[in-house]
């Protein structure tokens, strides 16, 4: 017998399910109540989605908390706009701002390199100076080629394909850009391999777990216009690369939950999405089942699907095609693993004071010291010995490691640990001991990753949307052919234009805004912003669409 939920209680005309409880849903659920909507907000596993911590079971002892793991380490660019603003209406006891006054800066970055020499860079904005094509390409080109210790003309040559990309109108940037593959645009395959590995690998594979040879130029090449292309940090929100000051659920879900409670949000934990029923366009009801596996039916005046993109495709039934028929594109969208693995130490970690890239490293590995950067310190958690967490994230599953020869999909878990800490020795250890195996006290895998005993191989419940060429086509708008459904997620087309909490949270302020004019409201639309183009280039991208339409290249596009 299927029973009705919390949802058929609220008035008529303003009953919201939100369907999904990670960082999208929540937004949804946070702007909605704040309009005077009626929200409840359903999710399978957790509050927070892959942003959440994960307590490690059974190792707190004496009073303490048990020791705080996660799905991945995250960080906060000083681009992300929509996040924090969110932050800053979240009360945190002693923040005048917030949840975001907990967001603390990581003043350097670290890339390490086995058996040859690391380098630092530091994250600070740089002093402001006149800006100018030329000015932006020799001075990028120069301190690449310092930092990155590469030739100067390789250095100059990236510089030069980012002014490309930065310069180009938005119709090539989706035209062209779009279709193109991040290897092919900066010729990654004729290039030395201190270029292929710095500059062609790392801003893909490590930044945003995707393949050189199918990123899209027009994903990564933003993403490089955010980091390079504004030296001086022009309208951004903060630091260039920030962290939170503690683990992710004490100073950010616990307390956006909190602050949804307390503004009439209902949560329904336990709930698995199974199906949407459809009438006369629009959406009469959700199917779920609960967490002691009763069916229900979930009523409500508009639903928020608020899933991942392989979750929101289950529910893509025929009759929900009939009337979007542009979902079936979502078919072709491409996930990943990016998946995270915590090494608890028994001493602090001199590694770097922010995040460290170990490039030669087969499975693609960043890593973070946490204790440093955290107001409450790991000796309050666990058994009391640990005193850092080197929090690590593996982006490439699929390359042979160095101990056993087997990707990390073919590993378990524990031979996944003992391979990840050992490329991350080979890069750290080859100048003196920097990591000790007695250092270890104990590791923390991604319960996303579950070993598949008769395959002899990981399966993974939380996959990364990758941002393929020409798969901006398969990615649908927040709202469309059924009246009362709007969509929120990493998938939905967004400015950022990339699978990140940022992306997840400007999707659900676009999935409400658009609930808001269907119902009419005349509540105040939620803020949107866009990513920093430097305007000392408008003109030249005025040149490129000129360019574009007469099926020219952009100017600074010369072959070599």
């Amino acid at each position: 017998m299927l029973r009705p939920t919390l949802a058929e209680a609220s008035p008529s005309g303003r009953r919201v399910a939100v369907l999904g409880g990670g960082v999208a849903g929540l937004t949804a659920a946070h702007e909605l109540v704040e309009r005077g909507f009626q929200v409840t907000i359903y999710d399978r596993r957790a509050w927070g989605g892959k942003a959440r911590s994960v307590p490690v079971p059974g190792t707190g002892s004496g009073g303490r908390p048990d020791l705080p793991g996660e799905h991945g380490f995250r960080f906060f660019p000083g681009f992300y706009q929509h996040v924090p603003d969110t932050m800053r209406r979240i009360p945190f006891q002693g923040n005048p701002n917030g949840v975001w006054n907990n967001l603390v800066p990581a003043p350097e970055a670290r890339f390490a390199r086995r058996d040859g020499d690391d380098f630092r860079l530091p994250l600070g904005p740089r002093a402001r100076a006149e800006f100018s094509p030329e000015s932006f390409r020799e001075t990028l080109g120069a301190a690449l080629a310092t930092a990155l210790k590469m030739p100067a003309d390789e250095g100059l040559y990236f510089a030069d394909r980012l002014l490309v990309f930065n310069t180009s109108c938005d119709a090539r940037r989706h035209g062209q850009w779009e279709h193109t593959s991040w290897r092919d645009f900066v010729g990654g395959h004729a290039r030395s391999h201190e270029f292929r590995a710095l500059l062609s690998r790392t801003l893909t594979s490590i930044m945003v777990a995707a393949k050189e040879d199918v990123a899209s130029v027009r994903t990564i090449g933003t993403m490089g216009e955010q980091f390079l292309g504004n030296p001086f940090q022009i309208g951004n929100d903060g630091a260039l690369d920030r962290v939170l000051n503690g683990p992710t659920n004490a100073v950010w879900i616990d307390p956006w939950v909190a602050r949804v409670r307390d503004l009439g949000g209902q949560f329904v934990l336990g709930a698995e999405v199974r199906g949407l029923e459809v009438r006369d366009r629009r959406i009469t009801a959700a199917r779920i089942v609960d967490e002691t596996g009763v069916q229900r039916t979930v009523d409500a005046d508009y639903f928020v699907v608020a899933l991942s993109a392989e979750q929101a495709r289950t529910l893509w039934s025929p009759q929900v095609l009939a009337v979007w028929p542009e979902l079936a594109a979502m078919d072709g969208l491409f996930t990943d693993w990016m998946n995270g693995i915590q090494f608890y130490l028994r001493r602090p970690a001199d590694i770097s004071r922010g995040h460290t890239a170990y490039i030669d490293a087969p499975w693609s590995l960043t890593s973070i010291a946490q204790n440093q950067l955290w107001s409450r310190k790991l000796t309050e958690f666990g058994d009391g010995t640990v005193q850092d967490c080197l929090s690590v994230d593996i982006s490439d599953w699929n390359s042979p490691g160095m101990l056993f020869g087997k990707t990390a999909k073919e590993c378990t878990h524990e031979e996944v640990a003992r391979e990840a800490w050992a490329q991350i020795k080979a890069h750290l250890d080859d100048r003196g001991e920097v990591l000790r195996d007695t250092d270890l006290h104990s590791w923390f895998l991604d319960p996303g990753i579950t070993w598949q005993e008769g395959q002899r191989r990981n399966a993974n419940a939380d996959p990364l949307l990758i941002n393929t060429a020409g798969s901006w086509e398969y990615r649908p708008e927040p709202h469309g052919a059924l009246e009362n459904l709007f969509l929120a997620g990493d998938y939905v087309r967004t400015n950022v234009d990339l699978a990140t909490m940022e992306g997840a949270n400007e999707s659900a302020r676009a999935a409400v805004n658009a609930l808001l004019d269907v119902a009419g409201s005349n509540a105040e639309r939620c803020r949107m912003f866009t990513l920093y183009r430097a305007p000392e280039l408008e003109a030249l991208r005025g040149i490129d669409a000129d360019r574009y339409a007469a099926g020219q290249p952009n100017m600074f596009d010369i072959p070599i």
